[in-house]
């Protein structure tokens, strides 16, 4: 009886080679593993495999994209996980191990954790191992210089898409703000952060570590321009209300 492979979620970083951590390596290196990685549609390009191209490092045959639709139709979504997970069950019933390529950290709004899920409910005896990385947000306050929280701040970490409400009421729990996939809110976003006094306190990240990076401290020369879907914004909100 063949023994099954291990599902791994291999954390990449956010685009700089030299971030991918050693774990990582050493597993993208191996020999009779199978590549994968999330893509948004048929003919999508996936940052995750470009990191890797970048590093050197070599796609084995039979690399294939995953598909993971950007939709809120959670039909749709069920129906590729679900296609996804079974993909990856074959591959792991053959003893192969299956590595997921993952922009970022695998634990952080990533594709990973439907693939694993989904995978475990189908056969509950899969192996599943994640493998820590350099997160966006983490990458970026160090190009900045910029701590994130300090002594006993507070801090909350939360895709721009929960909407400005949201974003307004947790300025006044928290002393820094990650923003993640800020582009379909930006110019809103902007204009709560003008309202509040905090322009001068937040700045824009675009692919932080690669070529095409971009870092913005006036948020106002971004209204109405077109940005990443790999982008955020860090925000400090030196005036929390209940704060030191």
């Amino acid at each position: 009886m063949i023994d099954k492979g291990i599902l791994y979620g291999i954390s990449l970083g956010p685009g700089d080679p030299g971030l991918i951590t050693r774990r990582a390596w050493a597993l993208l290196e191996q020999d009779d593993v199978h590549w994968t990685y999330p893509v948004r549609g048929k003919g999508h390009q996936s940052f995750a495999l470009s990191i890797t191209r970048a590093a050197g490092l070599r796609p084995p045959s039979g690399c294939e994209p995953l598909v993971f639709p950007m939709t809120h139709d959670q039909a749709r979504l069920a129906a590729a996980w679900s296609a996804a997970a079974q993909r990856v069950g074959e591959i792991l019933r053959q003893g192969r191990d299956v590595l997921f390529l993952v922009e970022g950290d695998a634990s952080i709004y990533s594709s990973f954790g439907y693939l694993a899920r989904t995978l475990t409910a189908l056969d509950p005896d899969t192996r599943v191992e994640t493998v820590a990385g350099v997160s966006s947000f983490s990458a970026s306050a160090a190009r900045l210089q910029m701590p994130l929280t300090d002594l006993d701040d507070r801090m909350a970490i939360l895709p721009a898409g929960y909407g400005t409400d949201t974003v307004d009421h947790l300025l006044d729990e928290f002393d820094t703000l990650v923003l993640l996939k800020v582009k379909p809110l930006l110019d809103d976003i902007i204009d709560l952060l003008a309202r509040r006094r905090l322009l001068e306190h937040a700045v824009f990240c675009e692919k932080t570590g690669t070529p095409e990076e971009r870092i913005v401290r006036d948020l106002n020369s971004l209204r109405g321009t077109s940005v990443n879907y790999l982008s955020l914004l860090l925000v400090k909100n030196p005036d929390r209300v209940g704060g030191r």
